[in-house]
């Protein structure tokens, strides 16, 4: 059973389609969420993450001139993900995305790189269950919109100790928990234990999002098994994968999404002829959004993170690292896969 038969009430007043796209530093930004959207089915509604935005910053920024910020017009169902633990910027930092358009608002407890750590964020927060609790209660008075919390599994592998701990975030307001079930010092080693996200799944009352080691649409029906959450959220495979979402609404009886004729992609074949497609209509929204250099370096981080789904991924990757311009871009792309290429079912996430 999958998706939409699972979605508990505060989900469903939000959402239809059982995947989201995860919040990802350097590539959850408006050119990747522009793409991922291109495949999502007509009439379908999910979640949208920002990259991770620093409460401490936020309130002096101006979203309209910072590239974390950016944003299309269209875009109405926006969750940004913050990082905090003081209130006044995160109350200064909730009501200024909240007046951008917030439909809610996602508290990092997840990410493990030492900047964050320093300053007591991201998974940080996970060494203290009072704390983190605080840090969700002061958010959720400040907020008009649902605030959700993103975690992993914990310090240490004690499932009893995570499940009393995602509790108290419960207790402390939290409408709705994603969990990673990997531990802060695995980074992205290791395999997800999905049995982990059942576990709190069945012991809380508010909706459970599963995220770690989704590649192809299998992955995520057998997520939904083993899990039994709500919902999915996929990383970097949406990177590479953008029709992820494409072959699930088939399934799932939701219309092709518009624009888009025929069958998703299914074969290694018609993946790799899809992937050219996807690639240049990106650089085309990174050239709509961005100043020319950023939108530059910008691509070519999009394109070492998909491209090891790629057959020969690493000559593409070769050949757009050294270009300048946009049109020596395209050339590339387009002398590529004037060849037939393929894609990979699986790669190994931990590059």
């Amino acid at each position: 059973m999958m998706g939409p038969l699972n979605l508990r009430p505060i989900l469903k007043n939000h959402v239809n389609f059982p995947v989201c796209l995860a919040p990802m530093v350097g590539l959850s930004h408006v050119g990747l969420r522009m793409l991922v959207r291109r495949y999502l089915p007509a009439n379908a509604k999910t979640f949208w993450p920002t990259e991770m935005l620093n409460s401490r910053r936020l309130p002096n920024e101006d979203f309209k001139t910072t590239p974390e910020t950016y944003r299309s017009d269209t875009e109405l169902d926006l969750v940004p993900q913050i990082l905090g633990n003081e209130e006044e910027p995160i109350a200064q930092s909730v009501q200024k995305l909240t007046d951008w358009g917030a439909i809610g608002i996602d508290i990092n407890m997840g990410c493990p790189v030492k900047k964050a750590l320093k300053h007591n964020y991201g998974v940080a927060l996970m060494g203290d269950a009072d704390y983190a609790a605080r840090v969700v209660d002061m958010t959720v008075r400040n907020s008009k919109v649902p605030v959700s919390v993103k975690l992993r599994a914990g310090i240490e592998d004690k499932p009893e100790e995570l499940l009393k701990f995602v509790k108290k975030l419960e207790s402390a307001g939290a409408s709705w928990i994603t969990l990673h079930p990997r531990l802060a010092h695995e980074k992205r080693r290791g395999t997800a234990d999905w049995k982990k996200i059942a576990l709190i799944r069945n012991e809380l009352k508010i909706p459970i999002i599963g995220n770690g080691d989704i590649q192809v649409l299998q992955d995520i029906e057998d997520m939904f098994n083993i899990a039994e959450c709500d919902m999915v959220m996929v990383g970097r495979a949406l990177t590479a994968r953008p029709w992820l979402l494409w072959q699930l609404g088939s399934k799932l009886g939701f219309e092709n999404p518009e624009g888009l004729a025929g069958s998703a992609p299914n074969t290694h074949e018609e993946e790799g002829a899809e992937f050219a497609k996807a690639f240049l209509y990106f650089v085309e929204i990174m050239e709509e959004y961005f100043v020319p250099d950023l939108a530059l370096r910008k691509i070519k981080f999009y394109l070492r993170t998909s491209s090891p789904w790629l057959e020969f991924g690493h000559i593409l990757n070769a050949k757009i690292s050294g270009c300048t311009t946009y049109d020596q871009m395209r050339g590339e792309i387009e002398h590529f896969f004037a060849i037939p290429q393929r894609m990979m079912a699986k790669t190994d996430l931990r590059i």
